[in-house]
Formats: structure tokens, C-alpha cells, sequence
């Protein structure tokens, strides 16, 4: 990826924090925000979710946009100056998912805008691919400073605790109960990155790649019927193409953090990607795994990586070197990327 991209502070709002100090401190200690929720998942039992511990009550779309005006003002108090002349990029869920929550990504905005005041002279773009969205913002955000913009901030929100979603992914065996151990656990996240190419940052990203898997987690389950092996020719093209960008190699990696919601798939993927990539002896390169602790919290993962990667960089209490960061959807799409504390 020509030309530098500097993540400079981040906001979230998640189920074990709702800012990002203490967010990242719970990650950092491998807390997490599982807790009963009120969908049943039968027997008279109530499926384990990952909810935000909002102050008040809202619910829907309304919700959504608190969490996002949380992140946003978050970002705004570490640099104000960036308040008036920051781009939006907004991440959000699949326009194929069934039970998402923001269906009018045009309205959704007007709603955060009544309650964090945003400029009329801001552009605003929408990703809405689900986890792998940040990625794809990272890409239109390098644009976008390219063609001017100061600052540019990619903000993801995103939630799997509705009747709809769960009532989808229930019936097809995919949340975690006791009679369904290869399953995710529903989680809701929103998490904000400031980007800019003209102010000096605390993480660089230096490498970038997006591909997709031609067998994904529902390959053999459609009505095509296609039922290919699973090689992770997706994942090890975003790897190969992240790697290349940052002139580096798989073996120059001392961390990894990715999504891994909590399905095998998703661990299968990886571990074919990383075999398949690795072509040099390393230290065991630790891997952090956001769904550990949040679950399944679609299309805030990559801003929130993002934003843990930060942390760990300021603070450095991560391995100190180059970082790999992954995610990818339920329909095959790929992404990665290495970035490292800046110069």
C-alpha cells in the first residue's frame, strides 16, 4: 500500500469497556463480556451473548448510533483539532444479513449526527461488507487523503443480538449452545480510528491485501451446490499481497491479532494461511483473538484490532515488531494487513 497511513487514537464502545483504555486492559487480560441474554435457546435456557452495558436501555438502531456518538466524541476529546475536518468512513453490517439493524445507512448517520454534533463539510462513506469492512475502508481512507482530506476517521459499529439474527443463526446451527459446540457467541461492538498521512501517528500501517475464499463457510450449504476443500487460497492471498506491500515476510511477524469469532472455520482458515505463508523458522508469533473475549462483533472487529494494536504499541506490552491483523466474512471475503508502531 504506497503512501503512509497513521492511525493516530481510538474510541469503543464494547462489553467489557466503554472507552478504549479500559477496552484494550480487559482484552489485554483476557476478560470477557459473556453474559445471559433474554433470546431463549431453548430447554428454558437463555443464550450466552456478548451485550454492551449501555447506560440506558435503548435498543435497535437507536442504540447503534449512542455506541457510535460514544466512540466519535472519544476520538474528538484526544484530538480536538481533527473535530471540524475529519471524513467519516462508517463500516457496517452485510446488506445480506438477515436481522441487521441499520437498513438506511443515510438515515442512521442523521441519527448520530443529532446526538454528536458532526460538520456539514464532512464527507461521509458507507462499508457495508460486514467484518472484513475496515479493510476495504483503509483502502477508500488512503484515497481520501490522498485527494486532501486531514483526517479521516473509520468508524464500525455492528450487532448480532436481534431477534432476527439470532433466530437466523440459530436455525442454522451456528451460535454456541451446549448442543452446538462449533458455534459463535452473538456479540455488538462500535469502534472508531483516526487516520491521517500529514500528522505523525502511533501505529503505521504499511501493508494491506483483500482477496476471497472460493470455499466459505457456507460453501456446499447454497443452492449452487458447490462443495470445494477449504485451502485458504483467500486468506494466504491477502496475507501474500499484505506482506508484499510492507516488504516484509510471514517469518518477520512477531504478533498476530484477528476476529477468529469462534467457529473452526475460521481457526481452519488461519492455520492454512500461516502454513502456507511461512517459508522461514520464527519465534512463536502469539496470536490475539478478538472473539475470545467480545464474540462475534461483525463489522467493529477491524477498527477495534486496530485500535488494541495502538494500545499495545503505546504501551508496549506487545511483542515489539511488525503486526499481522485478519478478518474475514461469511461470504469469502479476505483481509489483512501489517502495521507497527511508527518511527
Amino acid at each position: 500500500m504506497s503512501g503512509a497511513l497513521q492511525i493516530l487514537t481510538s474510541g469503543m464502545v464494547t462489553a467489557v469497556g466503554l472507552d478504549a483504555p479500559s477496552s484494550c486492559a480487559a482484552l489485554r487480560a483476557r476478560l470477557d463480556g459473556f453474559q445471559e441474554t433474554r433470546f431463549p435457546r431453548g430447554g428454558g435456557e437463555w443464550l450466552v451473548g456478548a451485550p454492551v452495558p449501555m447506560p440506558r436501555n435503548w435498543m435497535g438502531t437507536k442504540r447503534l448510533a449512542h455506541m457510535c456518538a460514544a466512540a466519535i466524541c472519544e476520538v474528538f476529546e484526544r484530538v480536538p483539532e481533527a473535530a471540524d475536518t475529519t471524513d467519516l468512513i462508517l463500516c457496517l453490517a452485510e446488506d445480506s444479513r438477515q436481522g441487521r439493524l441499520v437498513n438506511d445507512g443515510a438515515a442512521f448517520v442523521r441519527m448520530i449526527a443529532e446526538i454528536v454534533r458532526l460538520s456539514d463539510r464532512q464527507r461521509v462513506r458507507l462499508v457495508p461488507h460486514g467484518r472484513p469492512s475496515g479493510f476495504v475502508a483503509l483502502q477508500t481512507a488512503r484515497r481520501m487523503l490522498s485527494d486532501g482530506s486531514d483526517y479521516v476517521m473509520i468508524l464500525g459499529v455492528d450487532s448480532y443480538l436481534s431477534a432476527p439474527a439470532v433466530g437466523q443463526y440459530r436455525s442454522q446451527s451456528r451460535l454456541l449452545t451446549p448442543t452446538t459446540p462449533d458455534g459463535f457467541i452473538p456479540g455488538e461492538a462500535a469502534a472508531a480510528v483516526l487516520c491521517s498521512a500529514r500528522h505523525p501517528g502511533g501505529l503505521a500501517i504499511t501493508g494491506l491485501g483483500l482477496s476471497r475464499e472460493p470455499a466459505p463457510i457456507y460453501n456446499g450449504k447454497d443452492s449452487d451446490g458447490f462443495d470445494l476443500p477449504l485451502r485458504g487460497d483467500g486468506m494466504v492471498r491477502a496475507y501474500t499481497d499484505a506482506f508484499a506491500e510492507a516488504g516484509l515476510a510471514h517469518s518477520d511477524i512477531v504478533l498476530k491479532i484477528g476476529d477468529l469469532p469462534g467457529e473452526s472455520f475460521w481457526f481452519r482458515q488461519t492455520a492454512l494461511a500461516m502454513m502456507r505463508t511461512q517459508r522461514a523458522r520464527s519465534a512463536v508469533q502469539p496470536i490475539w483473538a478478538v472473539g475470545a473475549s467480545l464474540g462475534n462483533i461483525g463489522a467493529a472487529v477491524v477498527p477495534l484490532m486496530l485500535g488494541w494494536a495502538l494500545a499495545a504499541a503505546e504501551k508496549r506490552y506487545g511483542p515489539q515488531g511488525p503486526v499481522l491483523i485478519e478478518a474475514s466474512g461469511d461470504d469469502g471475503a479476505c483481509g489483512a494487513l501489517v502495521a507497527r508502531a511508527a518511527a
